[in-house]
């Protein structure tokens, strides 16, 4: 009876952290933490809690002051280790993962250079005379890779495993892309190039603590506090802070393979003989000693750059993406007045991430391949890639952030997020849809293969 029940603890743990890890999880509670924020914005009852999202608060001792509404501290305080996170996926991406090589990296980078160039292109062909909106060209450029992987996952088996890794290269190769477009042209306020040369004086500490073979991670993290400070006073977005702190973590482990199994082997020798089996570990004080140093040499032996992105990648999904949707997904609805026609800014993201996106996406695929730049994985075909592109037309997240800064007159904001969401929602159903009925073959293949 204890065995079972020792059994189902460890099914019930591996389930659960299968659940804090999963990519389509995170999708799911984006979504609801979105309907929570539009319901918050529209029930009169509700509209004066969103209130607390424009709460001043922060720090102040002495003469230094940093203050700001709440809502801001998660747009550029949280976010930015949101996109520390992103910015540690991208650099393993191009380490060991679909964006390593020249030839692994080529379709997922045109197909991306394709889902950013088309969108930007229509959204400026709806509101290029337009001086009030001409600004958002860069809102339906992203890819929001929570819910696209949400959706694929509800697909089960019948998504080839080479459409699954395609569209994970591709938006990681996307939010390097819009990260990109967010530093060089969305700044908070004009630059000020004494505090970016201040923090490039903290990423040459980085660098040097780095090439010193200095592992710790509170040094990381503390060097990190200062440059997010910095590049936030210095007019580029601070979030970029986290994207560069990505960048420069060791991706090495502090010791070789060879070197940690001779370690290891020996102080697993060691504590066999010193516990006895009936024995427990904390009642030998050599064998808890033991058990310390087997851990510390398991945390040399696992990169800093993993430990981090383990570790914060749940943070990250379960928290801070949440935050940032109740924060910022909430627009009423009857602040939207189409009775003079469709404004130019709803049809260029509505356009750019539904149409543009899904052609871009194909064109540049199409045409990489065939000019021999790239090849398709194995195992999917054009209509999935069609399909597929469709699917990356969810731009919840990277799209109302940059929203956000593009517009600052409430009306405007106000309107591209419900775009946003419209476009997004549109995205999710066309290319859920396209999957369903260009993976049907592959489905029964699965089947029969598995027979």
């Amino acid at each position: 009876m204890q065995t079972i029940t020792q059994n189902r603890t460890t099914e019930a743990k591996k389930a659960f952290m299968k659940f804090l890890h999963s990519e389509s999880t995170g999708g799911i509670i984006l979504l609801i933490c979105a309907v929570i924020a539009l319901l918050f914005a529209n029930i009169p009852a509700l509209v004066p809690f969103t209130s607390i999202w424009d709460y001043n608060c922060g720090i102040e001792f002495g003469n230094f002051s940093l203050k700001m509404p709440l809502r801001l501290w998660i747009n550029d305080g949280l976010m930015a280790i949101f996109f520390f996170v992103v910015g540690l996926e991208i650099k393993r991406e191009m380490l060991v993962g679909g964006l390593s090589s020249a030839k692994k990296a080529a379709l997922p980078v045109f197909a991306a250079l394709g889902g950013m160039i088309f969108p930007a292109i229509i959204y400026a062909i709806f509101n290029h005379d337009n001086p009030d909106t001409s600004h958002g060209w860069g809102i339906p450029m992203a890819t929001d890779i929570a819910f696209a992987i949400g959706v694929i996952s509800l697909l089960g088996k019948r998504i080839p495993i080479g459409i699954k890794a395609l569209i994970t290269a591709l938006a990681v190769a996307d939010d390097l892309g819009a990260i990109i477009v967010l530093a060089i042209f969305y700044p908070t306020h004009a630059l000020h190039l004494s505090f970016l040369l201040y923090a490039a004086i903290v990423v040459a500490i980085i660098l040097i603590l780095r090439k010193l073979g200095v592992y710790n991670k509170y040094l990381y993290v503390i060097a990190g506090i200062f440059l997010w400070y910095f590049i936030f006073q210095s007019g580029v977005h601070a979030t970029i802070a986290g994207v560069i702190l990505a960048i420069t973590v060791p991706s090495r482990p502090k010791i070789d393979e060879d070197t940690y199994i001779t370690k290891f082997s020996g102080m697993l020798e060691r504590f066999k003989t010193t516990v006895k089996r009936d024995e427990s570990p904390l009642a030998n004080s050599e064998g808890v000693f033991i058990i310390h140093e087997m851990h510390k040499e398991v945390e040399k032996v696992d990169p800093l750059m993993h430990r981090f992105e383990s570790k914060l990648h749940p943070f990250s999904t379960f928290l801070i993406m949440p935050l940032f949707a109740l924060a910022n997904a909430g627009v009423a609805f009857s602040g939207m007045d189409f009775s003079e026609g469709v404004p130019s800014l709803t049809l260029g993201i509505f356009f750019g991430l539904v149409i543009g996106k899904q052609l871009g996406i194909f064109i540049l695929s199409f045409l990489s391949t065939k000019l021999k730049i790239a090849e398709l994985p194995s195992g999917t075909s054009w209509p999935q890639i069609f399909a597929m592109g469709m699917l990356a037309g969810i731009g919840f997240t990277m799209s109302i952030f940059i929203n956000g800064l593009a517009f600052h007159d409430p009306i405007f904001a106000d309107e591209g997020k419900m775009t946003i969401l419209i476009s997004s929602f549109t995205a999710a159903i066309l290319g859920s849809l396209a999957l369903y009925f260009t993976t049907r073959k592959n489905k029964i293949n699965n089947h029969n293969y598995e027979n």
